[in-house]
C-alpha cells in the first residue's frame, strides 16, 4: 500500500474496527482474537466448556413455540456480535445465520444453540483468514439444491455450485443446478464459463449449508475455499 498511497506516520495497519491485521513478507493474516475474547467475557462464557464444532450434527431446531422464552435483547446482541465475526470466521456463518432466524421469538433451545457457537470460538479464538502472497486470488460462489433438507422452510440445503475465478463453474449433477438456469446458461452459451461436475465428497459448500461432524468440518475448514489458519505469535 505504501507504494500506491501516501502513508501517515502511524505505521502499518494493525487494528481496524475489531479486525486485527498482521502483515508479513509471506502474506496478510486477518483475525478477531481480541474481539472473540471480548464477546466471551461480555456473555459470561469465559469459563464455559469448549466445543470442537459450532453446531451439533443432530441439531434440529425449529420455532419451538412451546419452549421457554428467553431475553430477546440479549439473544439479538449475541447474534449481532457473531454476525460481525463472520467477516473473518466463515466457519461459523451457517450456524449463526440459521439461529438469526429465531430473533423475533427466541427460546431456550435457540439460546443454548448460540452458546455452543461461543464455546466453539473459545476453542478456536486465534483462527483467522490468511491471504498468502504466493497464491492468486479467485472468486468462488456456492449454491445448494435439496428441498427436503431444511426442516423449517424446506429450502435448498445440498448439492453445490462453485464459481471459481471468472471462467469456471463446478457443480454437482442435479436437476436444480444446470445450464437451464439463466444465470448459467447465458454465460455458458457465450463461452464465458466451463461446467465441471464434482462428486459428492468434494462438495466444499457443505460447511456453509449443514452441520458436520468434527473430522469433515476440520477438513473443509482448511481447504482452499476457506483460507482459514491459526495465527502464530499474534501479540
Amino acid at each position: 500500500m505504501s507504494r500506491e498511497f501516501k502513508m501517515s506516520l502511524m505505521g502499518e495497519l494493525q487494528f481496524f474496527l475489531g479486525l486485527q491485521i498482521k502483515q508479513s513478507p509471506e502474506g496478510t493474516f486477518v483475525h478477531q482474537a481480541k474481539y472473540t475474547r471480548d464477546i466471551l467475557k461480555k456473555f459470561d462464557m469465559g469459563d464455559s466448556r469448549r466445543m470442537t464444532t459450532p453446531m451439533g450434527t443432530d441439531t434440529t431446531l425449529d420455532a419451538d413455540e412451546e419452549g421457554e422464552a428467553v431475553d430477546q435483547k440479549e439473544f439479538r446482541s449475541m447474534i449481532g456480535s457473531l454476525l460481525y465475526m463472520t467477516a473473518t470466521r466463515p466457519d461459523i456463518q451457517f450456524a449463526v445465520c440459521l439461529y438469526a432466524c429465531f430473533q423475533a421469538s427466541p427460546r431456550t433451545s435457540h439460546h443454548q444453540a448460540v452458546k455452543r457457537i461461543l464455546r466453539y470460538l473459545k476453542f478456536t479464538p486465534e483462527l483467522g483468514l490468511w491471504f498468502s502472497l504466493a497464491s492468486s486470488l479467485s472468486l468462488r460462489g456456492y449454491s445448494d439444491a435439496d428441498f427436503a433438507g431444511r426442516r423449517i422452510e424446506r429450502k435448498s440445503t445440498s448439492g453445490t455450485c462453485q464459481f471459481v475465478a471468472k471462467n469456471l463453474v463446478l457443480h454437482s449433477r442435479t436437476k436444480h443446478i444446470n445450464v437451464r438456469f439463466q444465470f448459467l446458461r447465458d454465460h455458458y452459451e457465450k463461452g464465458d464459463i466451463d461446467l465441471v461436475h464434482v462428486v459428492t465428497q468434494n462438495k466444499l459448500a457443505d460447511i456453509f449449508t449443514k452441520p458436520l461432524e468434527f473430522s469433515a468440518f476440520a477438513h473443509l475448514r482448511v481447504r482452499d475455499c476457506l483460507p482459514l489458519h491459526f495465527g502464530m505469535n499474534l501479540d
